[in-house]
């Protein structure tokens, strides 16, 4: 069997994507022109024309009320990179005949870069495949697995959709042995890389979906082994924890969270909706101050809010939803929601335990971190509206129990 055609474009979006790349630029946006040039021949339609519609009221706005245009029409190719390549993942997925043999070669690729990864931690070119982060207050360095994505929680939200896939197809008995291997080996990623708002969010998805899908199942007799062996397991490590390492980093995080004290948390969401509310009422409130003006006219109050100096660039709001309104304004947060809403109901997500575990999980994150251009959380999305994974249809389902 050959390699299937889309892989090596896989490869690029989970693995390389902005591999010697200045920060923000991705090969994905490079070979925007290519995609939309695969997705005009293949779907023979224009894809840019609605995109266009709901843009150019928000730029003629904008560059009335003032933006530095520079920084402004470079974001707006990003925005459109970034849809052009939402265009080109959902053509991807209404043809592409075997996404699993995609999915568990990606696994598999990742697992080998995992063990890699773990004797360069003791070594001085970690910063290969690991970034040091301040974690929370009381750990200021602490090493976290990225590969070669630039940032640990975007490297946990990437392969967020793999682990849903297979944690499925345990839980419905389909592909026993292969898949519970799988689902083994990629929980590597998730606990290397420390994510507690990625693992957190999944597991309320799963939480939720199990209650909006109770009565189905619930009958499902390996679902409540597996809660069992998994319940057991955590339990065991944490108090491993806590007996032989009381002092370590995942209980000073957790610590921290219930103190107050988590400055990393609060920043991706109280803190966010804050300095959020602060900026845009520089400019429109309605339809926002426009993209890349954040780094413009809310680098002074991001940097006296956290006494950064004044060389200190890293200047952005860290979460979807509150950066969202700060670009686009209260018109901007209505049409985000409105268009969620839409494709829950318009695809019937509830009717599918995948498209259900994606949708409430990239719901939820939305609040919680994540940023306006993030490829991992369009990928998402259009995984959760689109009719293509029929094998975990909650019809099908109870079919097969009844």
């Amino acid at each position: 069997m050959g390699i299937n055609k889309y892989f090596p474009f896989a490869l690029i979006y989970f693995f390389f994507n902005s591999l010697g790349l200045p920060l923000g630029l991705t090969y994905t946006a490079l070979l925007a022109p290519l995609l939309y040039y695969w997705v005009l021949i293949t779907r023979k339609r224009e894809i840019l024309f609605p995109f266009l519609v709901v843009f150019i009221p928000f730029i003629i706005i904008q560059v009335n009320e003032g933006v530095d245009l520079k920084t402004y029409f470079i974001s707006i190719l990003n925005f459109t990179a970034v849809y052009i390549f939402c265009q080109a993942f959902y053509t991807f997925l209404i043809n592409c005949k075997n996404k699993e043999e995609i999915f568990r070669k990606l696994v598999i690729i990742n697992f080998v870069l995992c063990l890699i990864a773990i004797p360069l931690y003791f070594t001085d070119y970690y910063y290969i495949l690991w970034i040091k982060q301040f974690l929370t207050e009381g750990v200021e360095e602490f090493l976290r697995l990225k590969l070669f994505t630039y940032e640990a929680s975007y490297y946990a939200t990437l392969f967020t959709p793999l682990f849903f896939f297979y944690f499925l197809k345990v839980i419905l008995g389909q592909n026993k042995r292969s898949s519970f291997l799988i689902l083994v080996i990629i929980l590597l990623p998730y606990l290397l890389s420390f994510s507690l708002g990625v693992i957190s969010t999944i597991l309320i998805s799963i939480l939720i979906t199990y209650v909006l899908v109770f009565r189905y199942i619930s009958k499902k007799r390996r679902f409540w082994w597996i809660g069992i062996i998994v319940s057991c397991a955590a339990t065991l490590m944490l108090l491993s924890l806590f007996i032989f390492l009381p002092d370590n980093a995942l209980f000073q995080r957790i610590g921290n969270i219930f103190s107050g004290n988590d400055l990393s948390g609060r920043g991706r969401t109280s803190d966010a909706f804050l300095l959020g509310n602060k900026i845009l009422h520089l400019r429109n409130i309605i339809f926002g101050i426009g993209p890349g003006q954040i780094k413009v006219i809310g680098a002074n109050i991001i940097r006296n809010y956290y006494n950064y100096p004044l060389d200190y660039n890293v200047i952005a709001i860290p979460n979807a939803t509150a950066e969202t309104l700060v670009i686009f304004g209260v018109l901007g947060i209505i049409l985000r929601f409105s268009t969620e809403i839409f494709f829950f109901i318009y695809t019937r997500v509830w009717t599918n335990y995948y498209r259900l575990l994606l949708f409430i999980f990239i719901f939820l994150y939305q609040f919680t971190g994540s940023f306006i251009s993030n490829l991992a959380e369009y990928v998402i999305w259009i995984m959760a509206f689109t009719r293509g994974f029929p094998q975990f249809d909650v019809k099908r389902e109870r079919i097969e129990l009844n």
